[in-house]
């Protein structure tokens, strides 16, 4: 498995016309300082695996701030000569950067941030998002549960950008699926350490289930508390599928026991691409998975071979190439939607479990092929 990978990245390589600086827009620091880690991870082995000495990367420090973001953007931009940016975790990030990348017409790959309105309302032609949307994880989810016939919900997630999304885009959903959203609380961004008043608010609601959304460190916080709250039998737990994510399963433990999430793309989808990944992964970093952080970083760096491998060069003609890029990889297929530069993906439903005394996921069902509307895109 680990020479097929090797061959498939051998095969994108190819001479380069001229050397490429790619400006790595990620968080070293604060509450997704992990989140960017695993990113660049996953962006240096595509790299790496590809075999080529012609491509300068740099990488400045976004924290989650957006006005931090914002000036490494331009730093990367107008000071380094950056030909394309990669990264970008927070949502107010990619928010804040979006003008600068645009009118600078530098491409940028968005390797994490789901930021809905930037392949929506705000699209760019030099914008191209290999991640999710935050649309796109959380509408299907509240499809697949109002068919499930689970008939209300409460609602959490933090309070910035992405949770507003991300629960709107579910509440829509599940709602238009017949299912009620009884109420719901938005937690301030990473300074909730106890989250015991909104769990108690949200048992008080007789709500049949709790649908949240955590990343980062609060998402290992939230499941040991929601566990200790004795909720698990009474209000069962449902989750964009970051919550129980890889990265945090080895803290969470036990506590995650029984989660059901949507993602796209989990390590033990049973695929000779995700077997060939997981493997060279595995084999890098001391037995550990891979989460889905490292497969954005991962496809990040091959959407930029493929371009690359296109014979494209420089800002203008790379934010062109980006978007032509498909092929099927850890995740599954992937392409980039001409209408709005969005990934079109497959998302997975899933159940954490626990299985020879270590934490995984059970595929519940595959969502296939999923895509935005354009939602006010108009591609200039």
């Amino acid at each position: 498995m680990k020479h097929a990978l090797a061959a498939a990245l051998i095969a994108l390589a190819c001479p380069a016309a001229a050397d490429t600086t790619v400006g790595l827009l990620l968080p070293a620091s604060g509450n997704y300082a992990a989140l960017g880690q695993d990113i660049e991870d996953g962006f240096r082995m595509a790299i790496g695996g590809a075999g080529r000495d012609d491509i300068t990367i740099l990488r400045e420090d976004t924290e989650a701030k957006p006005q931090t973001g914002l000036t490494r953007a331009r730093k990367l931009i107008m000071q380094d000569r950056a030909d394309v940016l990669v990264g970008v975790v927070s949502s107010a990030v990619l928010g804040a950067v979006r003008d600068v990348v645009d009118g600078s017409g530098t491409p940028l790959i968005v390797a994490n941030a789901g930021n809905s309105d930037a392949t929506g309302k705000d699209c760019s032609p030099y914008i191209t998002r290999v991640s999710f949307s935050n649309d796109q994880l959380n509408r299907p989810m509240g499809e697949w549960m109002a068919a499930e016939g689970i008939g209300s919900v409460y609602t959490l997630a933090p309070d910035y950008a992405a949770g507003q999304q991300m629960i709107g885009a579910f509440s829509d959903a599940f709602e238009a699926g017949g299912g009620e959203v009884i109420g719901g609380d938005f937690t301030p961004f990473g300074r909730t350490e106890d989250f015991g008043p909104y769990l108690a608010k949200a048992q008080a609601s007789g709500a049949e289930a709790l649908y949240v959304f955590y990343g980062g460190a609060d998402a290992i916080s939230f499941v040991k508390q929601y566990d200790s709250f004795g909720l698990r039998d009474q209000m069962p737990l449902y989750a964009v599928g970051f919550l129980t994510a890889p990265l945090y399963l080895r803290s969470q433990g036990e506590a995650a026991e029984g989660v059901i999430g949507a993602l796209h793309y989990l390590p033990s989808l049973d695929t000779p691409e995700n077997a060939a990944f997981v493997d060279a992964y595995r084999a890098a970093h001391d037995g550990d998975l891979p989460s889905e952080y490292v497969v954005a970083g991962y496809d990040a760096g091959r959407l930029l071979l493929g371009a690359l491998d296109s014979g494209a060069a420089g800002r203008e003609e790379l934010a062109r190439a980006l978007p032509q890029v498909a092929y099927t990889g850890p995740r599954g297929p992937l392409e980039i939607d001409s209408a709005t530069n969005n990934i079109v993906q497959n998302v997975y439903v899933f159940e954490t479990v626990s299985k020879d005394g270590e934490m995984t996921h059970r595929l519940l069902d595959t969502i296939e092929a999923v895509r935005d509307a354009p939602n006010g895109c108009e591609m200039g």
